[in-house]
């Protein structure tokens, strides 16, 4: 009935009776996707680009019960859709309450938890426990060993009496503190090879040996992994047996399209209030930024292998956006808006998230010089023919010269673009209206794609660039 509140049941006897019904994780989860899918849901939220591509896959995984490993480079949101996967669990559920592992009330594995239901029956307590905490996660490294993962004797209970091959002796890892949950190891092929057997033991016989002796843990825990392509398929990186438990394989990738690539700075950016400071980013000034990581994970001269992440977009957009609101702060304007004489400050922001063929780090500046002029090439063609600007070309053939500056306030642009007239056209296909920092942003940028489709040359000195004929 709408607005009768349901009392949860605080022990097995009222469980019970309630008629819950305990689903195994796979079960609780396939259900839920079939429900989210019948109701149009978003299944992934922030999650853009693989609508197409890896969400499938990972819907098809999930339908057919089936342990996952996502393979990509880095910052292609594979972290991400792994934490995703907790919204396909029940909102809460319960469990033996004090139980390490979670225990399923109906059938625990615990010895703990049985022992205690011999002794009170239905009367055990339950608690209820949120999605959120039905999640683990684990960085692999070379130093992780079987007792992160799974378990380790605890010295202290020995001590207080129990035979070492006492089940209660064992204190639990991670994998059985996930039990009737998710389970994520990241950079799975980082993992020691007595790990990996290990993991494997638990997850498909059931069993491990910890201390020389055997302990039978029946976990209900759906395992997911992730891995760089190179590490996991390269031979001695990962035991065979352990590849073979996964069953699915799903590729990741980083944004096939600008667009794509765009809504997801602009959700993950860094966003401050400015006051009374309004700051203005041009579309061709976004798509750069987006463009400059397009050919930064085309070009030979960087490792294609570690990847091009996402995370430089980010880093780029939001120091491309900070110098122009240092200049505005510097110049007292109302007004701040990124110019193309900004994008050198987009080093500092890329460095450390590329890796160069041959490690020369000394090139990292000179190559990404290249990748930027690269970019604004290809945008300025997308907006623009030179064609467009016959009559402007003629007028830098007869002597007509324009400096720019990182430094020059936006009026000064606003000026010039009046002295030199027959502009107002492409101003307006560039979005500037009446802004004076957008004016000097599109000017800067139809000069600079002039200069590299080889029509006007240029002239750069120490904190300013003159454009000639």
């Amino acid at each position: 009935m709408k607005g009768k509140t349901v009392k949860k049941a605080t022990n097995i006897r009222e469980l019970i009776e309630s008629g819950y019904m305990v689903l195994p994780v796979r079960e609780e989860m396939r259900r839920n996707l079939i429900r989210k899918i019948k109701k149009e849901e978003e299944l992934f939220p922030g999650i853009i680009g693989f609508e197409q591509t890896v969400i499938p896959q990972v819907e098809n995984a999930i339908l057919s019960g089936q342990d996952i490993i996502f393979l990509g480079e880095r910052g292609q949101a594979k972290s991400r859709m792994i934490r995703s996967l907790v919204n396909l669990l029940d909102r809460e559920i319960p469990a033996i309450a004090g139980c390490e592992i979670n225990d399923n009330p109906y059938k625990p594995i615990c010895k703990g938890c049985r022992e205690r239901i011999e002794r009170f029956g239905d009367q055990v307590e339950i608690s209820w426990i949120p999605r959120e905490r039905r999640y683990g996660e684990k960085l692999a490294t070379p130093d992780t060993t079987i007792a992160d993962i799974i378990g380790e004797v605890d010295p202290i209970r020995v001590a207080e009496g129990r035979y070492l091959s006492d089940e209660l002796t064992i204190h639990y890892g991670l994998i059985p503190r996930t039990n009737r949950g998710i389970f994520c190891i990241n950079e799975l092929p980082d993992l020691a090879e007595r790990v990996q057997v290990g993991l494997f033991n638990i997850l498909e016989e059931r069993d491990v040996q910890i201390r020389g002796y055997k302990v039978r843990l029946p976990l209900d825990v759906y395992v997911v992994a992730s891995a760089n392509p190179e590490d996991y398929t390269n031979r001695g990186r990962i035991i065979t047996p352990l590849r073979d438990r996964y069953g699915s394989e799903i590729r990741t990738h980083y944004p096939k399209t600008l667009e794509h690539e765009l809504q997801i700075v602009e959700m993950e950016r860094t966003i401050f209030d400015d006051g009374s400071l309004e700051t203005i980013v041009p579309q061709y000034m976004k798509e750069i930024v987006a463009e400059i990581t397009s050919q930064a994970r085309k070009s030979p001269e960087i490792n294609q292998r570690s990847g091009v992440s996402v995370r430089v977009s980010i880093s780029n957009y939001e120091n491309l956006v900070s110098n122009a609101l240092r200049r505005a702060i510097r110049l007292a304007e109302k007004q701040a808006a990124p110019r193309i004489s900004d994008l050198p400050f987009l080093i500092a922001s890329t460095k450390g998230k590329i890796e160069l063929e041959g490690g020369e780090e000394d090139r990292e500046g000179q190559i990404m010089e290249r990748l930027t002029r690269s970019a604004v090439l290809a945008i300025f063609n997308r907006y623009f023919s030179v064609y467009e600007f016959h009559d402007l070309l003629e007028r830098f053939k007869a002597g007509l010269s324009v400096e720019v500056s990182p430094e020059m306030r936006s009026r000064g642009y606003v000026r010039r673009v009046k002295q030199i007239g027959g502009l107002q056209e492409a101003m307006d296909k560039l979005g500037a209206g009446d802004s004076p920092a957008a004016t000097a942003s599109a000017l800067e940028f139809i000069l600079e794609g002039l200069h590299l489709n080889r029509r006007l040359n240029k002239d750069k000195v120490v904190g300013r660039t003159l454009y000639r004929g």
